[in-house]
């Protein structure tokens, strides 16, 4: 079931607004009820102000109506298994469990999956600001 997540976090990376980096980046989540919201990521000439693949496509999630996330994967179309940058891990693990699995992609598939308990353990949670 994951590869068709794949596939639409590599769709999305052949959408992306790279002129500056030349570093296509797509992302992929899906809710537990099968949704799956794409995103690429937008540059700007305006370093860092830009926008990642994973927060792209938590802006359409989010207006997607929300949702348990089950599972995300994400792409670059120059380095194999790409992870999250730690801005995106902490974006990520306010929206997906701990258990939410991040499969970490190549060009042609899912080539490592861990949780995002793992790969962000100490991450901060949204209610302590409350």
């Amino acid at each position: 079931m994951s590869h068709d997540l794949f596939l639409a976090a590599r769709e999305a990376m052949a959408k992306c607004h790279a002129p500056y980096s030349r570093f296509p980046v797509g992302a992929a989540l899906r809710t537990e009820d099968g949704r799956i919201f794409a995103g690429a990521n937008i540059e700007v000439a305006s370093y860092p102000e830009g926008w990642c693949a994973e927060t792209t496509a938590l802006g359409h999630y989010v207006m997607g109506g929300g949702g348990r996330i089950t599972e995300i994967a994400v792409v670059a179309e120059k380095m194999p298994r790409i992870t999250p940058c730690g801005g995106c891990r902490q974006r990520l693990a306010e929206f997906a469990g701990p258990d939410a699995r991040l499969h970490l992609c190549d060009e042609t598939g899912v080539v490592q999956t861990l949780t995002m308990g793992e790969i962000l353990p100490l991450g901060f949670a949204g209610d302590i600001l409350k």
